[in-house]
């Protein structure tokens, strides 16, 4: 992980503030601190130690829960003197059960999380359906159909990326903005799945499409 550790400022109890987010949706899921050794930890394990306050120890989120937040970044502000850390959370961030431990409004009524996370973005979607299909892979629920491709394998999932693509080129050979568009969508799914399988994640095709960009966009060009 890309971050110096030397360059936090502490306060006078050696801790440092580090607020906890979605890296997908940007949500805020909890504010902890971590101190010097919280903070190694959390950068050699990739998922978040934090130091507690009230108990006077180290604590890894999801020891004992299952609730496990894997990092993906860490950030320091403008003084040094707070974080940003992006997660992959598995499980809700509260220990009262709620997916972000602001769940409340400032007068103590609850939110519905549910609708304060709706995004519509093609990037988004394709998150939540890299997901899904990832919870299909390990649950294997029966009748669904993504389970019947896993359970096919590689050879299965393959042949059905060929034959979407071939649906793909046909409707567009065709002019069928409404046929294209469907088939593009079944291709997006099934090239997802194989993700999953072969462990290709959306976030290392992100890093590469921004690594050409970086360079001038000469390797597209």
């Amino acid at each position: 992980m890309n971050f110096d550790a030397k360059q936090i400022r502490f306060d006078e109890r050696g801790l440092v503030p580090a607020v906890v987010q979605d890296a997908r949706t940007r949500e805020v899921l909890t504010l902890a601190y971590m101190n010097a050794e919280s903070l190694k930890l959390t950068q050699e394990s990739r998922e978040t130690w934090f130091w507690s306050r009230s108990r006077s120890e180290l604590w890894h989120k999801g020891a004992t829960s299952g609730n496990t937040q894997r990092v993906t970044e860490i950030r320091q502000d403008c003084d040094s003197d707070a974080l940003v850390v992006l997660v992959e959370p598995v499980g809700p961030a509260c220990h009262t059960g709620p997916r972000s431990c602001f769940y409340r409004d400032i007068e103590g009524a609850e939110i519905d999380l549910s609708l304060t996370n709706q995004t519509t973005d093609l990037g988004s979607v394709l998150d939540e359906l890299y997901e899904l299909i990832e919870t299909r892979q390990r649950e294997r629920p029966k009748g669904s159909y993504t389970t019947y491709l896993f359970e096919q394998g590689l050879d299965k999932i393959l042949k059905k990326v060929s034959e979407e693509s071939s649906e793909v080129i046909i409707a567009a050979k065709n002019g069928d903005h409404d046929a294209l568009t469907k088939e593009s969508a079944d291709l997006l799914y099934h090239l997802i799945v194989l993700l999953v399988e072969r462990k290709v994640r959306l976030q290392d095709i992100r890093d590469e499409l921004v690594r050409r960009r970086s360079k001038g966009s000469a390797d597209q060009s």
